[in-house]
Parts: structure tokens; sequence; C-alpha cells
């Protein structure tokens, strides 16, 4: 995908999604599961299998119900028949299971007494068919009798969780009962294990994770530590829970579904390459195994290979075409990628099954308004709009977010035949909406004043082939092609986006071109106005195409936001790590910070602590990754719980004077969670100063620019370049958009280098990003260093000059997305 043209927050939203889509059943099973009886295998019939969760047999433990999920046991299949279901039985039939659990003891905490026995056989069979209330009843009179029956009283506790725990009383009843059973039996690990049953879905997770412990010192399982090892997954705790699963799975070699959550725990901490040969583990134990398919697929497709994706996805919706999870994931995979016709496919299938499906609902109308397809897209937003949490219900991300693109899509649809050079959205829009929207906040806006509807005279746009543009329009969207793969990165986390690509590609030619004729004295047509050009229109044309592109990401000029939200600050935040979650995208760069980090810290305790300083400086010297860091802040009282760090960018324009760079966290608590992240803080001091150095930049490069057009002089061309890469170095830093900064400044780099003749045709280096470049480079000379070495420029061929001009081709919101839309795999020869 090309730098930033999706964020971080889409990328948490892709795993949340992989979380509760391996996890979704976790929470119904705890319910489920409080008895630990099947009621399609709990009783021995002649012919049929029994399995129990109280026999001894081990192997009856593990196939007995699958924790992680119902639909998909780790049990071999038995060649025997499935029992009769038992809601299908009889009152007499109930008294012959009773009869076989009693003569088998298949039920815990028997009696010596066989008459006692029978009684509790029969309200454990009772429960098994769903007659809780009448198995409450049978226990409380076998309670009269003897109040410290053991069974009876494990009976009614179990009986009051499968009643249903969405009644906290039942939920009380039956922890009431398990605890008088404890005391009573204080070394079964069964009573354990089903007190953690209850005690999870009610939040209550450390106490769960203590009984299951406890259960496990009592007798170590293989299913002991898979539901553990769950509960520590659910609680984000992915290394305890790989080692649960790890030790289940030497108990316990053929468990799919075990193999599958240790996969799962590689991918939530980022180790993508682990994580895929866990997951082909998994589906080499189960060849059938759709859900690993599925997160085969996702891994891959955040690890950026689109290929190796689509196989994985393909092979889950051929074991399963109705597989939701699947669809939806392939859905938004694809929309990432660029191919959003075969996206809105998968939505539609998604829907056809699951009809209340908020993603899918969400990425259907995103789909169809990027492609110009206004009233198909506001209809689906609607849809969601209509699924209003309930009191106290979380909102979801796309309930929060489908209001902001209606009133976007909205605005789009009435500009859709103006001329872009005739209105500015920053300027359009109002600036609580640009606010909240950036902020991703509630839509709860004060006098807000809807955009208008859909005007029926504003048809939508139509599909256009490749071969209805002539042969020199042609050249133009095959080149932007061909200059728009330049800007992938070559990093896990970056999915390539052929839509991106070319958009950016159009905007590089275009600013190509406008400055060309800005340095030639020409004057532009900017918001209806004809004046000389200014730095920020060459990125207001990159800003107009990424925009475009992909109208769910609010990319919005910062300082364009009212004064009271700039007064505040608008921080652009990353998580590098939190919790054991690793950002990959940035890895290549901890070192780099940890090195800054070290520096700054004997910085500090020089001048604070010089007694001390020795003593942090050879600590500091044992440190090799960002974790070592916070115990070295126990010597000093006041960041023993973290610290941050303020990276300065010095000034070209004022010599010796520094701007603030980017803030890094690092915090810990005391179980050893650390948060790692960076983040910018606009302001209108900190804009104000990052301007004034662009603007002295701009002006000396439009200088020498005019003075190139006039001269051959190599030396000219060099100074032009880094001038070029000096501005883009401050704006990086500054980081003035809500979204996609990156890949608007890396286009400007190459359409004004073209400008000065020269061509960018080297790849961005595997694992650079160029944005962390700048902001973690002490210079913009550096930057410039930097950043010629991969580029390889070479001088600009001739060719580009017989080249239309972008802007006059493509003139409109529609024209612009006309030319996204079209397909031109078969035309434009392929980038390697």
């Amino acid at each position: 995908m090309a730098p930033a043209s999706q964020s971080v927050a889409v990328a948490v939203v892709v795993a949340q999604l992989l979380l509760f889509s391996q996890c979704r059943s976790a929470w119904a099973e705890y319910f489920s599961s409080l008895l630990s009886f099947n009621s399609n295998n709990h009783l021995q019939k002649q012919g049929c299998v029994m399995q129990s969760e109280f026999g001894k047999s081990e192997d009856f433990v593990e196939c007995e119900s699958s924790f992680l999920n119902p639909e998909d046991t780790d049990c071999i299949p038995s060649g025997s028949p499935p029992c009769e279901p038992v809601l299908a039985l009889d009152t007499e039939k109930i008294l012959s299971q009773a009869k076989v659990l009693t003569e088998q003891k298949r039920f815990p905490f028997s009696s010596i007494d066989e008459n006692t026995n029978e009684e509790l056989a029969f309200g454990y069979a009772l429960i098994g068919n769903n007659l809780y209330d009448e198995a409450i009843k049978h226990f409380s009179v076998l309670l009269q009798g003897n109040p410290e029956l053991v069974g009876a009283i494990y009976g009614r506790g179990i009986a009051y969780g499968k009643k249903g725990l969405q009644d906290i009383k039942n939920a009380e009843l039956a922890l009431f009962e398990l605890n008088r059973v404890i005391t009573l039996e204080p070394n079964a690990p069964e009573v354990f294990e089903q007190r953690a049953e209850i005690l999870s879905p009610l939040g209550r997770i450390s106490e769960a994770l203590n009984d299951l412990s406890r259960a496990i010192q009592l007798r170590p399982s293989a299913r002991l530590y898979r539901h553990r090892g769950t509960l520590y997954f659910i609680s984000e705790d992915y290394a305890a829970a790989h080692e649960d699963f790890q030790l289940s799975l030497e108990m316990k070699k053929y468990q799919p579904i075990a193999m599958l959550y240790k996969g799962l725990t590689f991918y939530h901490r980022g180790m993508l390459k682990e994580a895929i040969d866990t997951f082909k583990d998994a589906i080499k134990l189960k060849t059938d195994f759709t859900d690993a398919y599925r997160s085969l697929g996702q891994a891959y497709r955040e690890l950026g290979d689109f290929e190796a994706a689509m196989e994985s996805f393909q092979k889950a919706l051929i074991l399963n075409q109705n597989h939701i999870q699947s669809l939806q994931l392939r859905g938004m995979m694809l929309y990432h990628h660029g191919s959003l016709q075969d996206a809105l496919k998968d939505f539609k299938g998604c829907l056809q099954l699951e009809p209340y499906n908020e993603v899918c609902q969400y990425m259907r109308g995103l789909g169809h308004v990027a492609m110009g397809q206004f009233y198909e897209g506001i209809k689906a937003q609607t849809k969601v709009m209509l699924n209003d949490p309930l009191p106290g219900q979380k909102a979801s991300p796309e309930f929060l977010k489908v209001k902001y693109l209606r009133e976007y899509s909205r605005y789009l649809h009435a500009h859709l035949d103006l001329p872009v050079t005739e209105y500015n959205i920053d300027l359009d829009l109002p600036g609580n909406f640009k606010d909240h929207w950036a902020k991703n906040l509630p839509f709860l806006i004060e006098d807000y004043e809807e955009q208008p509807g859909l005007q029926p005279h504003i048809k939508d746009v139509l599909p256009q082939n490749f071969e209805s543009y002539n042969i020199e329009v042609q050249e133009l969207i095959c080149t932007a092609d061909r200059l728009g793969s330049l800007m992938q990165y070559d990093t896990p986390g970056f999915l390539p986006n052929r839509r991106i690509h070319r958009a950016m590609g159009l905007a590089t030619l275009e600013i190509m071109q406008v400055v060309q004729r800005a340095w030639s004295n020409s004057k532009i047509r900017v918001s209806g106005k004809t004046r000389l050009m200014q730095w920020k229109d060459m990125f207001d044309i990159a800003v107009k195409w990424r925009r475009i592109a992909d109208p769910d990401q609010p990319v919005l000029w910062l300082d364009q936001m009212p004064a009271q939200s700039l007064s505040r600050g608008f921080n652009n935040h990353i998580n590098l790590i939190r919790g054991q979650i690793i950002n990959m995208r940035y890895l290549a760069y901890f070192d780099k910070i940890l090195n800054f980090i070290k520096d700054r810290i004997l910085v500090y305790h020089g001048t604070n602590n010089p007694k001390g300083l020795s003593e942090v400086r050879d600590a500091l010297e044992k440190v090799k990754k960002i974790e070592d860091l916070l115990p070295i802040m126990k010597f000093n009282s006041k960041t023993r719980d973290g610290f941050t760090v303020n990276t300065k960018v010095p000034s070209l324009k004022h010599q010796g004077k520094e701007y603030d760079g980017f803030t890094i966290t690092i915090t810990g608590d005391r179980v050893g969670n650390m948060l790692f992240s960076v983040e910018t803080q606009t302001t209108e001091e900190r804009t104000r100063q990052y301007h004034d150095e662009i603007e002295a930049l701009y002006k000396d490069l439009s200088s020498k620019g005019k003075a190139l057009i006039l001269s051959t002089e190599l030396g000219e061309t060099d100074a032009v370049c880094n001038l070029i890469l000096s501005l883009v170095y401050y704006f990086y830093n500054l980081m003035p958009l809500s979204r996609g900064s990156s890949v608007v400044a890396y286009s400007v780099i190459m359409g004004a280098l073209m400008a000065s003749g020269k061509e960018i045709t080297g790849r961005i280096p595997k694992g650079k990003l160029v944005d962390f470049e700048a902001m973690t480079t002490p210079s913009p000379e550096a930057f410039s260093k930097i950043g010629k070495n991969w580029m390889n420029l070479k001088s600009l061929p001739a060719s580009y000059s017989s080249l239309p001009a972008v802007l006059e081709i493509f003139p409109t919101k529609r024209t612009m997305i006309e030319v996204l839309n079209t397909d031109s795999s078969s035309h434009c020869p392929k980038n390697s």
C-alpha cells in the first residue's frame, strides 16, 4: 500500500475483527458449558458414544466439548453414530438416562448409597434436558434431607448457571453453591473449572484465572491449559496464552483449535511469520479447517502479500462458501487493494447471509461511494445508521463513522460536476464537523445543518472503459500507475493499493505540470480565484487525489480546524508497543529510537543527577530493547512509572533555533505491561513555526526553480533537489494533515523533482518509511542525503513533456472517479 494510505486505526480495526471472529463464541460457551454434558453426547445408549466431563478417561474429558468453539471441536471423529438429542426424549427415557448414569457413576460426587446416587443422577438428567427449574427443585428436596450432600449442592449450582447468567441472581446463586462445594471438597478440580466458567462472563477474569490455575494444580489436563489459555487470550496476555496453548498441545497433539489459538497469540503480538507457520500446522492437523485458512489469509494480508492472502481466503470459502468472516475479511482486503468491484461482491454475499452485519453494510456503502455510486452507497449507510446501540451498549466503529461518511458523500455528490478549482473542501465543511470527524468522535455537533440530500439531476458515475480514452490519455494513466507503484512501502502492514497508486501517480504528474508553469511565471486557479502559486498548493493537489481515492479517511488540513481545537492541540498518535502488541510497521525504527532515548536519558541525568550518572550509564549499556528501559527509571522517583522524550528539529531559517519534533512516551505498570508510543502535537504556535520555515524554503525554491528553467547548470539542479527534500522534511515533522501526510508528501517530492528535470526511478528500501526517516533524522541535510541514496535520480525523459495536462483531462470529481475506476490491467505494462 502507498505510504499512510491506510491509517494505523484501520490496521487496529482489522486486528480486532480477527480477535472477535475467533473469540465470538467463547463467551457463549461459558454459558453453554456450565453443565459439562452436551445434550447430544451425555448418554450411553446402545450403538452411540457417551462423552462426559465427569468420566475418568482423559480421552472422554478432552472430547467432551470444545471450550473454544462449540461448532468445531478438537475431538478425533469417532466411527460410532451420534446419540439421540436429549430434547427429543420423554419422561420415561429421562428415567432411563438416570439409570445409565447411576450404573456407570457418570456424574460428580457420587455417594456410597445407591438410592442417593439414583436421585442425584435423575437431577443431572433433568439438567441435561434443559429442565433447570425442575432440577433445582429436585436437588433442593435432596438437600432438605441432607444439607451437606455435595453432589446435590454441585448439581443445583450447575442448574442455576445453566438457567442463564444474564440474570445476575442466577450467577450469584450458582457461585454460592459452588463456593459451598469448594468448602466441603477443596481438592475437586472440576468445581474450580466450573466456577471459572461462571466468573469469566461476569468480567471477573482474574478470579477465573485463579480458579483454573488451582484446577491445573490439582489435575493438569490439556483441556484445562486450553481453557486458561483462552482466558489469557481474551485478556490480551498473549505470552501467557501462548505458553498455555503450547502446554496443552504437548499433552495432546491433535488439537487444531488450540494450534489455531497458538497462532493467534503470535498474530496479535505482530509475529506474523510465526503466526503463518502455526496456522499451517493447524491445517495439517485438520485439512478442512476453515477458520485456520481464514486466519492464514488475514496474516498474509497484514504481511502485505496479497496473492497469498487471496489464495487462503479462497480455500476457506471453497470449504464453506457461506463463511461470513472470510467474505468480510476478503472484501475489506480487496477494498484496501483498490479492487472495489470485487470487494462489493463479497460484501453483498456477506449481507445475503447476515443482513444486519454492520461491517459489511458499512463497507458496501463505502465501496459504492468510492466508485461514485452515491444512491446505493447512501442507502447502505442509512441502514447502518438505523442500528442504534442499546442503552449502555458501546457503539460499533462503523456506527460512529457512518454519519460522517454520509454527510461527506452528500457533499461529494453535490460537487460532482463542478471544477475542482472552484471550491475548497477545507473551507466548505463546518469546522466542528471536521474536528469531530478527524478525531472519530460521536456525531454530537451542536446546531449542525445537514448537507443537502442527493439531487436527482446529478447522476451517478458510470463505468469507463480504458479504450474510451485517447492514446495520449492512456499513456498518461499507465505512467501514473508506474509512478504510484514507486511510493509503495515494502514493510509488513502496508498492502499494495492499485487505486492509491494511480491517484497519487496522477497527483505527481499534475504537481510536475503545475510547478513547471509556476516557475514560468504562470498563475494558477484555486478556490475560484487566480493567483500566484504558494507552497500549500503543491500539497493540495496531492490531497485532492488522496481524498477521492478513499473517502473513508478524513484527509484534512489541521490548521483549518476550529481555533479552540488547535488551542488544545491536535495529536497524531501511533502506538508502537501496547502491552504485548507490537506494531510491526515501525519495528525497523525501534533501535534508532532506543539509541536516541538513551542519549536523552544521559543528558537528563547529567543535568539533574550527576552523582548517579555513572550508574545510569552502566545500566544503559545493558539495554538492548525498548522494554529494558523502564527499570532504568528507578534511578529517578519522578519518572519511575514512565517518561517522555521530545525530539528537536533544527531551523534552517533561524540558525541555532530548534522546534519541537515528536514526543516519545514510555510507560509501564507493575505487571510488566508497557506503552511505547509517538505523537506529534499540532498547536497554533508549532504550526506557525513550521509554516514560517516551509515558506522560506518555498520562496528560495521558486527563485531557483525559475532560474533552472533558464539554465542547464548541474549545480542548480542539485540545489533545487535539496530544497525540495528540505521543505518536505519540515512537512513530515509537522504532520499537518489528519490522515495521509506521508503519501501526500512523497507525491510532492516526486512531482517537484520532475518539474526540475529529475525523475525518481528507485524504490523505497525494504523496511523504510519515508515519514519516519524524516522524523528520526536530525537535520534536513541528513534527510536529503538518505533520500537521494535510494531515489536513483535520473534525467527526466522528454516524453513527459508530451503528456496531456492532468487538470484539463480530469477537471471534476466525476472525471477523477472515472479514471480511478478504470481497469487498465490488460493494457499497461505490469509494474515490477
